[in-house]
């Protein structure tokens, strides 16, 4: 069975068949899913939804979009939803240098979101977007607390995820290994060892092919097993076996 380690059902993307569809996962093969929030509110309802479905599991933090005008008192209220039994991490969390907010701001609040995971003893979930060299300095600065996490929709080179793996990170693969001309996944799917692998979805967003484009949910994160277990010359079944196995360690769920 299938464990998205990363999706956002919270969107209003979702609204309308919110409830169906995750009662629905079971039947297609996705018993575990953790919902990941981006704002306070994100988080909030991220809680909320892993407490009303028992696949459903969350994660709460602040996405580098969102730290602009981000204060103490957010970091706390994250601290006080992260007390949940059913948040599985901090995140997501991290850079983005398309710069929708300012990079210094970033580098804070990514800073203080770490170390509130390594006083809570949680993994964090890592956003990064063209800032590689700044994510993987401040991971190093942090490494001798951190209790590690996930590269979330992992972009970058092999070469470059050496470094994350080298930290005890896992790395996670969603839609983009599927799309045409995706040298850089493939590669990474090729090589990570199979012991820090993990698939998602991202939902709604990046669904796979042939879905490209559309509305994207967890239940195609089958579509990502498929195409990784068809690059590394597997079977599909041991794939999915390994990557939930590796998704629930990381996190903690031992059901």
């Amino acid at each position: 069975m299938l464990f998205d380690s990363h999706a956002h059902l919270e969107d209003e993307r979702f609204d309308d068949d919110r409830d169906e569809l995750i009662r629905g996962l079971p039947g297609r093969g996705v018993t575990h899913v953790v919902n990941v929030g981006s704002t306070l509110d994100t988080s909030r309802m991220s809680v909320d939804l892993a407490a009303m479905y028992p696949g459903i599991y969350a994660a709460v933090g602040i996405h580098p979009h969102e730290v602009s005008q981000m204060t103490y008192d957010d970091l706390n209220r994250i601290e006080d939803l992260a007390g949940n039994p059913k948040v599985a991490a901090i995140g997501e969390i991290g850079l983005d240098y398309y710069d929708l907010s300012p990079r210094e701001l970033q580098r804070q609040w990514f800073s203080e979101q770490i170390e509130l995971a390594c006083r809570l003893k949680l993994p964090v979930i890592i956003h990064n977007r063209d800032a590689h060299a700044d994510v993987l300095d401040i991971l190093k600065s942090k490494k001798d607390k951190i209790l590690g996490g996930i590269m979330h929709c992992y972009s970058g080179s092999w070469e470059m995820a050496k470094n994350f793996l080298d930290l005890g990170f896992y790395i996670s693969l969603g839609g983009p290994v599927t799309f045409k001309n995706a040298r850089k996944p493939v590669e990474v799917a090729k090589n990570v060892p199979l012991d820090r692998l993990l698939i998602e979805t991202d939902s709604p967003y990046l669904a796979p092919v042939p879905y490209r484009g559309k509305r994207n949910d967890p239940g195609l994160v089958r579509l990502v097993a498929e195409k990784i277990a068809e690059i590394r010359g597997m079977d599909f079944d041991r794939i999915a076996k390994i990557t939930s196995a590796n998704t629930k360690r990381i996190f903690g769920i031992d059901s």
